[in-house]
Formats: C-alpha cells, sequence, structure tokens
C-alpha cells in the first residue's frame, strides 16, 4: 500500500461512523478495494506515529519551559484574549482496571483566542458567539503527559503572545493545580454553569427533592455567585453540611472563591462557560468512539482521537507531513 492510500485509509476510518463505512467509500469513489481490518491496521499506525511527534515535541517544549531556554515570539504584545479549556470524558475499552471497570478517561484540550470569535445578532436583539477556529489535543493517560501536550498546543497557538490569558474550568483540582503551576500569568475561570449545576444536585439533596424548596433555594444561591456575592453565598451554607454524592458545596466555593468573580469577567468580555470544550468532547470523542457497542483497545482509540484532534483542528496537513517526513517521501 501506497503511502498515499494509507493517508486516504486514516483520513476515512476518523471521518466515518466505524471502518465499515470507511471501507464501502474507499471503494465507492476512490475504487480502493480495503477491508475493514486493514484499514484499521492503518489508522492505527498514523494514528500512532502522529501521536507520538506531537508528545515527542510536547516533551520538548515542557523541557525548555523547564530549563528556561524557551524562546517566544512577540511575548505579551499581540491584543486579545487566548482561550484554554479542558474536559475528561470516558470511553469503553476491552481491558478491566483493579476495580474492573472497562472505562477510561480521555482528557481533552482545547485552545482558541478571541481572533477566532465572531460576534453576530440573533435577530431578537441577543448577542452570539460562534467559534471560527480552534486547537484540539487529545490524551488517554495520565495528567502529567496530558498537560505536556495542552501546553505545547497552547504555545503553538499564541500563548505567551497574547496580552491575555483565559483558562476556564469546571473546577477539578487537577486542572486547577495544573493552571496555578503551567499558566500563572492566567486569569481562572470556574466554569459558571458547572458551579450552577452543582449547586441545584446540593439543593436537591439539602431538601430531598422538594421542588418547592430547592428550586428557589439554588436560584438564590446561583444569583448570588453570578453577581460576586460569595462571601454572601458562603454565609448561607453550613461547613459541615455535606451530603452524598453531591460536592461539598461549602468546600468548594471556598477553594474557587478567586474564580468566581463573574461580573469583572463578563464587564471584560470573557466567556464565564466552558461550552467549547463540552461541544469537543461530542465532535471528537462521542460522533466516532462512543457509538452503541463501541470498546476500544487503548493503542486503537488514542490513535483514534489524535486524527479526529487533527482532522476538527483543520491540520489534515500536518498528518499528511508527519506521516511523509516518516516514510522519506516527499510527494504522494
Amino acid at each position: 500500500m501506497t503511502v498515499g492510500a494509507m493517508l486516504e485509509c486514516a483520513y476515512w476510518a476518523q471521518n466515518q461512523c466505524c471502518y465499515q463505512a470507511a471501507e464501502e467509500i474507499l471503494d465507492s469513489h476512490f475504487g480502493m478495494t480495503v477491508n475493514d481490518d486493514t484499514i484499521r491496521s492503518v489508522t492505527n499506525l498514523i494514528g500512532r506515529l502522529v501521536h507520538d511527534k506531537l508528545m515527542a515535541d510536547a516533551e520538548a517544549c515542557y523541557g525548555r519551559l523547564a530549563d528556561g531556554s524557551l524562546e517566544v515570539n512577540a511575548y505579551n504584545t499581540r491584543d486579545g484574549v487566548l482561550y484554554i479549556m479542558c474536559d475528561g470524558a470516558a470511553l469503553n475499552t476491552r481491558h478491566k482496571d483493579s476495580d474492573g471497570s472497562s472505562w477510561r478517561e480521555n482528557k481533552l484540550g482545547i485552545v482558541f483566542s478571541s481572533d477566532d470569535i465572531k460576534t453576530y445578532s440573533d435577530g431578537k436583539g441577543g448577542r452570539r458567539r460562534k467559534l471560527l477556529g480552534r486547537r484540539y489535543c487529545c490524551y488517554l493517560g495520565s495528567v502529567n503527559e496530558f498537560r505536556k501536550l495542552l501546553l505545547s498546543t497552547a504555545l503553538q497557538y499564541g500563548y505567551l503572545q497574547y496580552k491575555e490569558t483565559v483558562f476556564i474550568s469546571d473546577g477539578a483540582k487537577w486542572i486547577a493545580n495544573m493552571v496555578e503551576e503551567d499558566y500563572p500569568d492566567a486569569v481562572h475561570i470556574l466554569d459558571f454553569f458547572h458551579l450552577k449545576e452543582n449547586v441545584y444536585s446540593y439543593a436537591k439533596a439539602k431538601f430531598n427533592l422538594d421542588e418547592s424548596q430547592y428550586k428557589p433555594w439554588a436560584e438564590e444561591m446561583a444569583t448570588l455567585l453570578h453577581d460576586g456575592k460569595t462571601d454572601e453565598a458562603l454565609e448561607k451554607l453550613d461547613p459541615l453540611e455535606k451530603y452524598p454524592n453531591t460536592v461539598d458545596l461549602y468546600e468548594y466555593i471556598s477553594f474557587h472563591r478567586n474564580h468566581v468573580d463573574y461580573p469583572s469577567y463578563e464587564a471584560k468580555g470573557y466567556f464565564i462557560g466552558s461550552g467549547a470544550v463540552e461541544s469537543g468532547n461530542k465532535i471528537v470523542l462521542q460522533e466516532r468512539l462512543k457509538r452503541a457497542g463501541m470498546r476500544w483497545e487503548t493503542f486503537s482509540a488514542q490513535a483514534m482521537l489524535t486524527l479526529k484532534a487533527m482532522d476538527k483542528s483543520r491540520l489534515w496537513s500536518e498528518v499528511v507531513k508527519i506521516v511523509k517526513e516518516y516514510f522519506g517521501v516527499a510527494d504522494l
């Protein structure tokens, strides 16, 4: 199989719902007779080559940052805001862990800037915003390796060049620690909609699902937090009051009290929600890797996630470049 044919197999494997659909596309549109097992093997190979190259670059980048040798062009001179977000979402694998679970968490990062945002009217006087560009990265494994990949992705997209950086998270402590260590100059915002969701879950437990009580309580609490009245919100909570299967709301808000100044964030025009990364989970992970009955080998899942992330970042040309360099091919 030629390198060009291998790239076609990999492209359609990540673009279609399954390997069998890719087989049909290749046959009907390109006259290529390749069975789905071969397409799977080729996709694993191409995905692994790209993943390994991205991780090698990330490792080198992280090392240069650690030893102070990282060079940044136009440091802190670009007007606008660079946004960074990340989130975890699970997919089913073929192997169980020590706890008996076959589910593994993929960590997805997304980077975009205010230059990528188009603002328009919805026809009813409301203002809408749409992302025209973004960069994804995926890692099915440890936080330590993912953070290297995310930092490398952010640097390529303009981190340390933009005058402002905003990191939006769902409140997970591993993300908060990463932001503090790797992005000390960033404004860290707790996603308001995750916060509100946790407030509602806590309220439902507190009032035993009595809507007449939990709903007004939760709305008042969410309003206080949205309006920047964090101290007033904390005063309404008992630090010792905890409920099973809900967040410790007092501890959660206290931990993130420096990340919930929503009036200030909105006055500066910042996003306060992580909808972009939530959407990314759908188009990068769920549409291809979480269909009915799907179970993955972890190396196959990582290969597919890497290719999906590159395609959805409009960087398939980089996939082609990496593969051509690996095989020493000048033209396809």
